[in-house]
């Protein structure tokens, strides 16, 4: 393979076999560098039982075993960043040559030490993506005072030998030059993966339901839904609640539905399959999402595309508020106390089938500029990467 047009991703969790935000972000990445030509390495851990999976556009390279990548508590763990850090370190100097460049995501932060270290003086490029980007005080919180201030020191240092950074909200781009980042960061216009295939919005399904959809973890505040919506049920008293979706919150969250007697009219069917997770987005009155930390947002994305438009709660974190058009594909409500929450979810509900339908027409225009494939365009032009169509032309150029 010609290194001019080889490139590696580098991240250690794949999805379907692992799912969340930047599993589908990497793995689609990784697939839209291979549709546009560029021979793709995929360097992450193994997730799955027997050989690696083959895939049509980038090849799987599994560079280390499996990972416990989560403690009970839902937080990341250093060991298991450590271990696919080195082992990425081991990778890259090996293949230091064979690549024009190498994408690798900014958490855990260990990551960028090691790719920088193992591709000093190879000529090859280095990008990375930055999920998010935390405060010193987030760090803390996270992780506790001493580890959370670790990381935070680490994190600067990473930004400040970051060559080429890319990120996907304008919160991402203003933290990362608050910490020290020394060149402009590419700030990507979406992480949409392709058009959505479904029917056209309808009116929500009778009776009316909010629906949650993520991991139950603290940062995503799920315990609050509870109290907003048997606050909104005093005016829309046949109103359900279905939370999707499991973690180590959800104690607590269930404990909430039990405080406000909610156990009648709140369902928990866990995980569910991709069918059953779009008949659900289909039908909700609108999708309840109270995160106080999103470095992008697909859920709204996923959300408006069925039409259903989509609560946020405004937060120095949440860069997915940056995606609403208040009244047009949802409502950001100021806080996450119980009345803001349930004012939010009636103003959904008060505008009815005219904000589903202009939540559906926000996606149909935003599925034509706020892609990954213009992102992965844009990159592809910052590292002035050829395409093997390119290079052929200039080696049967006399």
């Amino acid at each position: 393979m010609a290194r001019a047009t080889t490139v590696a991703v580098a991240y250690d969790c794949l999805f379907p076999y692992s799912t969340g935000g930047g599993e589908r972000q990497y793995r689609a990445m990784a697939d839209e560098f291979g549709r546009a030509g560029l021979d793709v390495d995929y360097l992450t851990a193994v997730q799955w039982d027997g050989p690696a999976p083959v895939e049509e556009r980038f090849r799987i390279r599994p560079i280390t075993g499996r990972l416990r990548l989560y403690s009970a508590g839902g937080v990341r763990r250093i060991p298991a960043a450590l271990r696919y850090a080195a082992a990425l370190w081991r990778t890259l100097v090996r293949r230091r040559r064979r690549y024009a460049a190498v994408m690798v995501s900014g958490l855990p932060i260990f990551n960028v030490f090691a790719a920088r270290a193992a591709l000093l003086g190879s000529g090859t490029r280095l990008v990375v993506d930055y999920l998010e980007v935390w405060h010193r005080r987030q760090w803390v919180e996270y992780s506790g005072p001493v580890t959370g201030t670790i990381a935070w020191v680490l994190q600067r240092a990473a930004i400040a030998i970051t060559p080429l950074a890319t990120c996907h909200s304008q919160l991402s781009a203003s933290r990362l030059r608050a910490e020290g980042l020394r060149s402009a960061p590419l700030v990507s216009p979406g992480l949409i993966d392709g058009a959505v295939e479904v029917a056209e919005p309808a009116p929500a399904s009778v009776p009316p339901y909010a629906l949650y959809v993520g991991r139950h973890i603290p940062d995503k505040q799920v315990e609050v839904i509870p109290a907003a919506v048997a606050t909104a049920r005093e005016r829309i008293p046949d109103l359900r609640l279905v939370i999707l979706g499991t973690g180590p919150s959800s104690d607590a969250v269930r404990a909430e539905v039990r405080r406000v007697g909610g156990e009648a009219w709140t369902d928990f069917p866990g995980f569910v399959s991709d069918a059953e997770l779009d008949t659900l987005l289909h039908g909700a009155l609108c999708l309840v999402h109270p995160s106080r930390r999103e470095g992008y947002g697909l859920v709204v994305v996923e959300a408006n595309a069925h039409g259903t438009p989509v609560v946020l709660v405004a937060g120095e974190g949440n860069a997915a508020t940056e995606l609403i058009d208040e009244g047009i594909n949802g409502v950001v409500s100021p806080t996450t106390g119980p009345d803001d929450l349930a004012r939010a979810i009636l103003a959904v509900a008060d505008e009815g089938d005219d904000l589903r339908r202009s939540a559906r027409a926000w996606y149909a225009d935003a599925v034509g500029t706020r892609t990954i494939r213009r992102t992965v365009e844009g990159i592809m032009s910052a590292l002035s990467l050829p395409t093997p169509a390119t290079v052929k032309t200039k080696e049967d150029t006399p």
